[in-house]
């Protein structure tokens, strides 16, 4: 009982769920039943912060938990008005050693189990509605100027591009992200597949969430695992 993670994790969330409005614990209950890790967002040296903070706020309205920020040449910058909060909520990862930040994501989550999916409108692609999506895939999206790096296009399992009928040549980058999430978290929710979190990932979100929205969270997590190896012995 002791040694077993979940059964932890679980009290430690009961004691977090006690300092949490009775609104707020039943929204985290909510919210982390349609989170999920399936899909991923991947973004490619974004250099202006209204489309870096635009695209993690549409991630996280679509239910993506997990970002992946590339900064090989920019650094990525949230406007805190445009992102509206939904930084505390979604998990950015960030890959920034010059040179390599690319590689390093794209070797990351291969090894993850994703299937690497590039955003191009020149391609000959599949479309957001017969694009493969029986695996874990990370979307990958580069700025609206260059598009994406060629190592990632060459390294891509897939390609995607959304259908245009005028004489733009693309979307803004967060239309596009949007564009292409409500179509596939439809395909999701229709399909069989299981793309939701197991509830020990709920669970150990649901901490997470916590210790960023209550002061000392970090602390109050401490405590209450001294207080449930106590409670053991």
């Amino acid at each position: 009982m002791t040694n077993n993670p979940l059964v932890l994790n679980d009290f430690i969330y009961r004691c977090f769920q006690s300092l949490l409005t009775p609104h707020k614990a039943q929204l985290f209950d909510l919210v982390a039943t349609q989170r999920t890790r399936h899909i991923s967002i991947v973004l490619e040296d974004l250099f202006q912060e209204h489309n870096a903070s635009a695209v993690i706020r549409t991630s996280e309205c679509f239910g993506i938990q997990d970002l992946y920020a590339i900064e090989d040449k920019n650094k990525y910058t949230l406007q805190r008005k445009v992102a509206r909060g939904a930084g505390q909520w979604i998990d950015l990862h960030r890959f920034t050693e010059r040179g390599k930040a690319s590689q390093d994501a794209i070797l990351h989550l291969k090894q993850a189990g994703y299937k690497i999916v590039a955003t191009s409108p020149h391609s000959d692609a599949y479309t957001p509605d017969t694009l493969p999506i029986s695996e874990p895939i990370a979307l990958c999206f580069g700025t609206e100027r260059l598009g994406l790096s060629p190592y990632i296009l060459d390294s891509a399992d897939y390609h995607v591009k959304i259908p245009m009928y005028g004489f733009t040549e693309s979307f803004n980058l967060s239309v596009s992200v949007a564009l292409v999430l409500q179509t596939l978290k439809k395909r999701l929710n229709d399909s069989e597949i299981h793309w939701s979190l197991s509830r020990e990932e709920q669970i150990a979100l649901k901490i997470a969430w916590s210790k960023r929205m209550l002061n000392g969270g970090e602390l109050l997590e401490k405590q209450f695992k001294n207080a449930y190896f106590e409670k053991e012995f």
